[in-house]
């Protein structure tokens, strides 16, 4: 039987990255995820040198695949990098994850081989429909000719699998770890395609850090024109890790008009900037509401805030996305509406929010 238990006995064969004792002995396996034939193992591995990480990678997958039922398996790593004493050697007594003093947190960043532009779709506040504009915006680019992937860096709360009506588990790749899902024209990589439904996610910030890393690094993008990454709302380790591990392009911040979402765009706007992440522009969702019956427009969140902060923090404005209840149906059913209803006022906004992304960022 494929559960957690047999395969923590089999990474017991593992020696440690230290060479003494097991990394289960040494307290290296931090969680072991089994989705049908799939095992994602997340690793804590202290050291910097490369050559030992791969090794004991290289180990643990195979011995999990020696395993009765194991089809793939994927490895979260993380590490804690020792920090320098006064000759330039490890600290005595130092440890816990961090960059050396002194170090830029930004050295590391690195481009996706074939990845020609790399766009977070972002909001500092949950509820705005980020991820619904996100799969949209990505259909719309590859509607007019872009090759396009999307990537989910909601761990927490993953949704692309779900709005884009796929239940597909990634593959091993040629020349890389892990082959994304292709479904509609994109190369989609989620967490939800590697748990189970219902199944929470329980993990520390290093961990979300790590899988965030797996997918940019270690997923086979191959050669796309944008990479599209549906971020989680707030402001904290996934997009200091998206930052810090790869040349962003820009963020897209998604918000609606209400004062209250105006205020955390504006904070998720100047966190990108002072990290020295552009910021390509805002979109003002749920910005009115058209009755099907009598065609009156009602602007139920308030209206045109999304461009009044764009003009005053000197961003562009790229659009407004109304408010219709078929938008969010449609989503819900893994059918998005550019595709759905490619003839709707919705999908006309997105395709034409699309030529100005491409404008932008020369797409």
């Amino acid at each position: 039987m494929l559960d957690q238990p047999t395969i923590q006995s089999t990474l017991e064969r593992v020696t440690d990255v230290f060479g003494v004792g097991s990394i289960v002995s040494q307290n290296r396996v931090e969680r072991i995820d089994v989705k049908g034939t799939t095992v994602v193992l997340s690793l804590n591995l202290p050291v910097d040198d490369a050559g030992v990480k791969q090794r004991v990678e290289s180990e643990c997958r195979e011995a999990v695949k020696k395993l009765d039922g194991v089809g793939e398996v994927i490895i979260m790593t993380r590490g804690s990098r020792p920090k320098l004493g006064a000759a330039g050697g490890p600290a005595r007594g130092a440890s816990g994850p961090g960059p050396m003093p002194g170090a830029n947190p930004f050295d590391s960043q690195a481009p996706i081989e074939g990845v020609k532009t790399i766009v977070a779709v972002s909001s500092a506040k949950g509820g705005v429909g980020k991820s619904t504009v996100c799969v949209n915006l990505a259909l719309a680019l590859a509607q007019r000719g872009a090759r396009v992937g999307l990537m989910d860096a909601d761990v927490y709360g993953p949704s692309i699998h779900v709005l884009m009506g796929t239940n597909a588990r990634p593959t091993a790749g040629q020349t890389r770890e892990i082959a994304p899902v292709v479904k509609d024209g994109l190369k989609l990589m989620s967490l939800g395609f590697l748990t189970d439904k219902g199944q929470p996610v329980i993990w520390r910030g290093p961990i979300v850090m790590g899988v965030v890393k797996k997918f940019l690094q270690d997923v086979e993008w191959g050669e796309l024109d944008v990479l599209m990454i549906d971020m989680p709302p707030g402001t904290g380790d996934a997009q200091l890790t998206l930052v810090q591990t790869v040349p962003l392009t820009g963020a897209i911040i998604v918000t609606t008009p209400s004062e209250l979402a105006l205020v955390d765009a504006e904070k998720g706007l100047e966190m990108y900037r002072s990290v020295g992440a552009p910021v390509l522009g805002i979109i003002e969702n749920m910005s009115y509401f058209i009755c099907p019956h009598c065609n009156e427009r009602t602007e139920i969140f308030s209206h045109g805030g999304g461009r009044e902060i764009s003009g005053r923090l000197g961003v562009e404005f790229l659009g407004e996305i109304p408010l219709d209840p078929n938008l969010r149906q449609v989503g819900d059913e893994g059918r998005p509406i550019v595709l759905s209803d490619p003839g709707s006022p919705i999908a006309g906004a997105f395709l034409t929010i699309a030529d100005r992304v491409r404008a932008v960022c020369g797409i």
